[in-house]
């Protein structure tokens, strides 16, 4: 892959991962309920589903899923629940007492592979993701250089950037914890978040 190839796809990548969705809100959620630390498991879970999902087009599921509406429908139905579930989750949140910026947890904190698995289960879960990183690559691919060493470069280069995109946005919510504990507002952010799950759930469900 030449360097001005890499600059674009670098580029559009930054662009796409930038773009707020449900694993971002995910990511916020996280940071602000459970702490920065504890908010790593959620951005290695996000980052890996990624990986996979790219991993994925790359072998040819993107074509299978464009072939077979019943198989697209499934995993987007599959998406869609999980998005309802989390919904439910942040509005259980919500009903907890609200706390003081002095008291980092009001809840029990999940253990690593749980906060790992759902930011994975919501990133792999959108068919609609698959069917863009199939279009997504071969703008940038070139058929007179060897397949593998492009597709990896890709894979580390929207790996890094979205890890890095991901520690920001949780980074950004920790530094406005103090401000959303405060009184009722980590008790609102879980309830908008509640509705923004449920949303883009409904969303995906309509959506063809």
């Amino acid at each position: 892959m030449s360097l001005e190839t890499w600059l674009l796809f670098s580029a559009a990548a930054l662009v796409v991962i930038l773009i707020p969705g449900p694993l971002s809100l995910l990511m916020i959620s996280n940071s602000l309920n459970y702490g920065l630390r504890r908010s790593y498991p959620a951005f290695l879970g996000g980052v890996f589903a990624s990986i996979c999902l790219l991993s994925a087009s790359a072998l040819g599921l993107g074509a299978l899923l464009l072939a077979s509406e019943q198989l697209f429908s499934a995993l987007k139905i599959v998406g869609a629940l999980y998005l309802f579930y989390l919904a439910w989750q942040s509005w259980q949140q919500s009903r907890l007492p609200s706390v003081g910026a002095e008291v980092p947890q009001a809840a029990p904190v999940p253990r690593f592979r749980a906060l790992f698995g759902r930011a994975f289960v919501l990133g792999a879960s959108n068919p609609k993701d698959i069917l863009f990183f199939a279009a997504f690559l071969p703008q940038f691919l070139s058929a007179e250089q060897p397949f593998l060493p492009q597709l990896l470069v890709m894979i580390a280069t929207w790996t890094v950037l979205d890890l890095l995109c991901k520690l920001a946005y949780g980074l950004g919510a920790h530094g406005a914890a103090r401000y959303l504990r405060s009184g009722k507002g980590q008790s609102w952010f879980n309830r908008v978040s509640a509705g923004l799950f449920s949303g883009a759930g409904a969303a995906s469900l309509l959506s063809r």
